[in-house]
């Protein structure tokens, strides 16, 4: 199918394109378009005038320093993924990015659109949620910052005003003695997981176990993460403390069937990729804190 008519625009600056989509009725922006074009192709959705950012250089910036990592609304999954400062200060971003669909799509694809799309399939909503990261909503009325924990209120819906175009996304660096991991279960390279989980571990100047938190990809109907620390803090990591933190993150999400899986299966994959993902979160962290000293 061919999507319904609409009217195009490519402005130059970040203040033409602000502009443009406070005037225009029923726009949408176009940065990586992965997921908004198959929507229009299929009818799905139809606007009235699409207005591409591609054109605006400050949107395609990344910046990295011992803070974070900021990056812009036109930066590729690909180009993040091959920055080696981006790996370096907060490694979780590659260890997701590689997730992301295939190459053919990472080259195209926005990380901040995938993030500001808040489907709870994505890899990277979850991320910026783990993080904690926090990112920036521009219109013609001024700019605003809005946390992980502001930004996804429903299913692919978000609390961006509908003037407003996210702009960049700032995600913190990883402190000392932290160590991330992440992993999934596709059906094939690619593919939607059918779970998938990101992992943070602290640990104290001792070494043992300070904070666990886990994102899960998949398994609810938004980007959710769960602190599992309460199930590590005592006993440290045993294979007990770790089926206890999968039965843990049960106890907080919500797993939904679909026609990829049942929500008895997609449990059963949090229990296994939770165990899975701490200890290889819980080695980094280890790695990382003898590397250090």
């Amino acid at each position: 199918m061919k999507p319904t008519a609409f009217g195009y625009q490519r402005p130059g600056s970040l203040d033409e394109a602000l502009t443009a989509y406070a005037a225009a009725t029923d726009a949408k922006i176009l940065a990586g378009g992965q997921s908004l074009t198959p929507l229009l192709s299929m009818r799905l959705l139809s606007v009235t005038e699409l207005i591409d950012i591609n054109g605006i250089p400050e949107l395609s910036t990344i910046t990295v320093n011992e803070s974070g990592v900021r990056f812009g609304a036109t930066v590729r999954h690909s180009e993040l993924l091959a920055h080696p400062d981006v790996a370096r200060v907060q490694p979780m971003i590659p260890a997701a990015l590689q997730h992301v669909a295939h190459p053919t799509i990472r080259n195209r694809g926005t990380t901040v659109g995938s993030i500001v799309h808040a489907d709870a399939s994505g890899e990277m909503p979850t991320v910026f949620a783990l993080l904690d990261g926090r990112l920036t909503a521009q219109s013609v009325r001024g700019s605003r910052e809005i946390g992980a924990s502001e930004l996804f209120v429903g299913a692919l819906e978000t609390s961006l005003a509908a003037d407003e175009i996210a702009t960049e996304v700032f995600m913190p660096a990883l402190p000392a003695r932290h160590g991330v991991a992440f992993d999934e279960i596709a059906r094939r390279h690619g593919d939607y997981a059918l779970c998938g989980v990101g992992v943070i571990v602290a640990l104290t100047a001792d070494g043992s176990v300070d904070s666990v938190s886990a994102g899960y990809v998949s398994v609810s109907g938004l980007p959710t993460v769960v602190d599992l620390t309460e199930a590590l803090a005592d006993s440290g990591l045993s294979d007990d403390s770790l089926q206890a933190a999968g039965e843990l993150a049960l106890s907080y999400l919500e797993p939904e069937a679909d026609i990829h899986a049942t929500a008895h299966y997609r449990s059963q994959l949090v229990r296994v990729l939770t165990r899975r993902v701490i200890r290889a979160a819980h080695d980094d962290a280890v790695e990382r804190s003898n590397e250090a000293k």
